[in-house]
């Protein structure tokens, strides 16, 4: 399924991601990672289309990952 993994050690919980997301399936997290910073939080299961837009904004590189679904033809 279409998912996007999030890097928490890495991840500012700056939001330019969640803000950008058009089917809102990013949330800024409550908990705290290692470098002191809320980290966003993958919520789109069923929901995510894989289309890239939360990585393309993203200023920390290697916060996250987008996965797509690869289908057999």
């Amino acid at each position: 399924m279409n998912h996007v993994e999030i890097c928490n050690d890495e991840c500012k919980g700056c939001g330019v991601c969640v803000d950008a997301c058009p089917r809102d399936c990013l949330v800024i997290g409550e908990e705290i990672n290692a470098i002191g910073y809320q980290h966003v939080v993958f919520v789109g299961m069923g929901r995510c289309t894989a289309c890239g837009i939360c990585y393309r904004v993203c200023p920390e590189p290697g916060a996250l990952t987008v996965m797509a679904d690869v289908k057999e033809v």
